[in-house]
Order: structure tokens, then sequence, then C-alpha cells
């Protein structure tokens, strides 16, 4: 199986740490949104899609790139994102809908704690500094093993 992880990381790198560390363990293909084309995403057995979260969503670049798609039954994804305010319910369920009204099968989802100095928190230092932490970055490594170990796991990434 195959897999690439596609993310957005904007102001501290937050999500850039998190998906480094999935694509690790996944020998997962790492790219932006904007630097991949439709066909090649789907050419790959698994999907990831994340980025830090923007006023209780993901960044729009994902959304702009799976709007692109065409129907995608069954093909499988996960979700991850770092956050300011780490509520994955609600900072992933426009993603989530997104996906799954493209056809995707949703098979994980991870998030962490993020550093977050938006609007008003950077006059008082943000919030979650030193986030994420080696135990974040350790808890979406095991994420990435679960998501390896579907149907055999991705055995080698492409790219």
């Amino acid at each position: 199986m195959s897999a690439i992880v596609v993310y957005v990381s904007i102001h501290h790198k937050n999500t850039e740490k998190i998906a480094k560390a999935i694509a690790e363990v996944l020998n997962a293909k790492l790219v932006k949104p904007w630097k991949v084309k439709p066909e090649e995403l789907l050419s790959y057995d698994l999907i990831g899609f994340g980025s830090g979260i923007y006023y209780w969503k993901h960044h729009r670049a994902l959304f702009k790139l799976i709007n692109s798609l065409p129907e995608v039954k069954g093909k499988k994804a996960f979700i991850f994102s770092t956050a300011g305010i780490n509520v994955p319910f609600i900072n992933h369920r426009k993603l989530r809908k997104a996906l799954r009204e493209k056809g995707f099968e949703i098979v994980g989802e991870f998030s962490c704690k993020g550093w977050d100095t938006n609007g008003w928190l950077e006059k008082i230092g943000g919030i979650n500094k030193g986030h994420p932490d080696e135990g974040d970055i350790e808890r979406a490594k095991r994420f990435a093993e679960k998501m390896r170990q579907l149907e055999g796991g991705p055995q080698n990434g492409r790219g």
C-alpha cells in the first residue's frame, strides 16, 4: 500500500512537525495541497489530510484540493491537525464531511495541541507554547503505525 500526506503548516510549523512524523512512519510522500495534482493524489492507497485549525476548520487549501477531486468511492483517508483549542470532534467536522461527500473512507483521526498566537493571543505570547512537543510527536507516530497496519500498511511510499 502506498501513502501520501497532504498538509498545510503556516505560522509556527506545528503541523509540519506532525506531518513529518506521520510520513516517516508510513514511508509516505509529503506534499502541500497546491503542489499535487488530483490525479497523482488518487494514485495512492492511503491519503492523509492535515493542517492547523483556523477558526474551527482546516486550512482552505485542503478544501480547494478536495473539491477538485472526482468521486472516489472507498478510497482510504485520515485526518490530522494541530490546534490552539484542541477539540477534534468540532475542528475536524468540516473536513470529515467534505471527504465523506467525495466518497472517502475515513480510517483515522489525530489531533494535538499547537502553539497558537493568532489574533489577540499574540499579545499574551500565545497558548500551548512548546507544542507539539516530543510526547505529541510520539503519539502521532503511534497513530501512523496504526494507519500503516491497515491491510498490511504501506510497504513503500512514493517520491
